[in-house]
Parts: C-alpha cells; structure tokens; sequence
C-alpha cells in the first residue's frame, strides 16, 4: 500500500497507475514489532528506512534513494496476516473492486483514500491476498523495478482460471493498449509488462493445506546479488530459510512473513 507519498528526490515528473495499468506497482509487509522487522530488512536486503506519512506504525524501504516497499506494524492492532502483498496498478480502484467481487473474490480493505490515490487489499476466489493501487506513484516504473523485485508469483489451485479472473479485474491482454501481455511458458502463466516478466502465475497449491506455504498466495521474489550471504543473514538476525537453490533462497522474517531472494540477472 502506498504508504508514504513522497516522490524520490530530483523526481519531477508524475508518473500514474494509467501508464502501467493492470502491472504490479508495489509490494508491503505487514509486520507485528516495526523494529525488529526493519532491522531484518536492513541486514538481509540492505533497505534503508525513512518515515511514512500515515503514522509510527508505517516505514518507507528504500534502495539508492528509490522507495522500494512500504512496511505497516498492524497486523496485531488489525487482527491481519503478517505477509508480503503484491499491488496492481489500475485505472479505477471502485471498478477493480467490483470486478473481483461479481467474480467471486472478496474485499477485506476499501478502497480507501491515500491522497494521491486510492488502495484496496482483496482476496481472489482462492484465498490468495493481494491489493489495488489508483493514483500516483513513486517515481517512474522502470525505476521501482531496478530497485525492488525481479518479479511476483501466484502459487494457486488452476493457474488458467487464477489468469482468468485477474485478466479481467486488471485488463490483462485486452483491447487497451499498454496493457499487460499473457502467454503460456514451460508450465507456467507468465506476464509481461512493457517487454518484462513481471509476475508468474503456477497450479499446484492446495486451499485447505494445513501449511500455509502450500496454499494459495503471491510470492514476492526479490533481487539480489548474492542469495547465499542473504540467506545467512536471515538466519544470523531472527529469520529461516525454508529452503535454497543455487540461485534461489525462501527465507522467513522473525514475524513469520516469507519471501525469496533470487540471483540478480547480469545487465
């Protein structure tokens, strides 16, 4: 969620959800102690932090001056999970909305307004948590994508009906144009925005598994240049690895959010 409004410094141009449409914007942390969780951050992904506008409970992360993510110490006061959250953009967070409740999603959040834009945080049919995001954002897409993840995944019940649903909230390979491309590759849905990968969606995960790491959720991948020293310091500073490839780790914060860390691509 857009938690702070403030534009990198040396930003002038406005940039909007409508330039992007239907891609994913940003990605927040609900967390339950703001110290201990920016602490992990910190040591395991480099992040800096700078205050948000929305009170003490919320943090800007930022990467080479670039706002990367935003972190809200609410889940206990809110009674929500301590997770990652993926956010889209689109044009109009009232018609995203009621999309994915005619088809079967859920709102748990909004829309709400965070001048300037509007946010809401939904669950698709599946259970799988994400959210919404109309109006500004920080700085220039390309730029939140070199600083922050490499890309997003759904791990969900029917990859074909998870595309389905969230192609027509988000306006997925529809008529508009710069809207997001959809193809089908070694198993998996993939999607484009503007050229680049930028989310995966897999069939596999199963609603009523007692692990929550196998039912259905986004996963944020985020790039790095050395997973291993990574996943060391996730486990020096309150973390775990839940489990490590080559170019790969998924790691779990102190409050018991779980991400991946994935080898940055040489450029």
């Amino acid at each position: 969620m857009n938690h702070d409004m403030k534009l990198p410094r040396g930003t002038t141009d406005v940039v909007s959800t409508h330039s992007v449409f239907g891609a994913p914007c940003w990605v927040s942390l609900t967390s339950r102690d703001l110290e201990t969780t920016e602490g992990f951050y910190a040591a395991v992904l480099g992040w800096e932090w700078r205050p948000a506008r929305l009170g003490d409970r919320f943090r800007m992360a930022v990467v080479d001056d670039t706002p990367v993510a935003g972190i809200a110490a609410v889940a206990s006061m809110w009674q929500m999970a301590v997770a990652w959250t993926p956010y889209f953009a689109v044009a109009s967070a009232d018609e995203a909305v009621a999309r994915a409740q005619e088809r079967g999603g859920t709102a748990a959040v909004g829309p709400l307004s965070f001048p300037p834009g509007r946010a809401a945080l939904l669950a698709d049919r599946d259970g799988a948590a994400f959210g919404i995001w109309e109006g500004e954002l920080f700085s220039d897409w390309e730029s939140w994508r070199r600083a922050s993840p490499a890309f997003i995944r759904l791990h969900t019940r029917d990859a074909f009906d998870a595309a389905i649903f969230y192609g027509e909230i988000l306006d997925w390979a529809s008529d508009r144009p710069g809207c997001c491309e959809v193809t089908y590759e070694g198993g998996e849905v993939v999607l484009r925005s503007r050229g680049e990968i930028v989310a995966r969606i897999e069939s596999g995960a199963l609603g009523a598994a007692p692990d929550p790491t196998i039912r259905p959720h986004w996963q944020v991948h985020f790039a790095v240049s050395d997973v291993s020293a990574c996943a060391r310091a996730a486990e020096i500073h309150g973390g775990s690895v839940l489990s490590k490839s080559g170019d790969e780790a998924v790691l779990r914060d102190p409050d018991g959010a779980q991400f991946t860390v994935t080898s940055r691509p040489s450029r």
